[in-house]
């Protein structure tokens, strides 16, 4: 499919062939959750933890003895029923990772392109290059194309001044193509994509 290039400065750069089996998939919401989930998962510390008796400081003696007090049997004061005890069934370290297939992976990013392409929320540009790295001349390009919540993809490597100015806006994000991911795309409001990055993310996904 064809699809219109411009500058950064809003003008005509040519256009550009987008193949259809990357930017051109049904959107398919069950793909998108399931990695969605994968990434958040992926994300998560797991560092949660409650201190069982074993960690808590205190005395192992036995609190009185065990019959003939009328009272119940108890071992220590360290135990969940006492106050500055151990919690019962408290969350422990753990890895909240889980296994997603390659296939499904790749199948997410392409539906992630696809779907913003069929909103109209896919732009390509020519180049995402400054001469300077002057956030107040990104803001007016920006301001000039109509972008708030954007996401920018470049080739390779992404250029210095463009990322440091991006730095400082709200809601501007800027990503190599090897970062390109599910979430972010689906996050922003708009997907913009040079030249290069299309290209590299076509030979990758294809």
């Amino acid at each position: 499919m064809k699809c219109k290039v411009t500058t950064l400065d809003n003008k005509s750069a040519g256009s550009i062939d987008l193949a259809d089996e990357v930017f051109g998939l049904e959107t398919r919401a069950d793909i998108l959750q399931r990695m969605v989930n994968w990434q958040l998962a992926k994300r998560r510390a797991g560092t949660h933890k409650t201190k069982k008796v074993a960690d808590i400081a205190g005395s192992t003696r036995k609190i009185y003895r065990q019959k003939g007090t009328g009272q119940a049997r108890h071992a220590t004061r360290r135990a969940p029923q006492f106050r500055g005890g151990a919690a019962t069934f408290g969350p422990v370290l753990r890895d909240h990772a889980h296994g997603l297939p390659k296939k499904v992976r790749k199948l997410a990013l392409k539906t992630a392109l696809s779907s913003k392409q069929a909103e109209g929320k896919l732009i390509v540009i020519d180049a995402a290059r400054l001469e300077e790295p002057k956030t107040k001349s990104l803001a007016a390009k920006l301001e000039t194309l109509g972008l708030s919540r954007v996401l920018f993809i470049d080739g390779p490597e992404v250029d210095g001044n463009f990322s440091r100015a991006a730095a400082n806006l709200v809601g501007v994000d800027v990503l190599p193509q090897q970062g390109a991911n599910v979430f972010d795309i689906l996050h922003c409001d708009t997907l913009v994509l040079t030249r290069t990055a299309v290209e590299h993310l076509e030979a990758r996904l294809r």
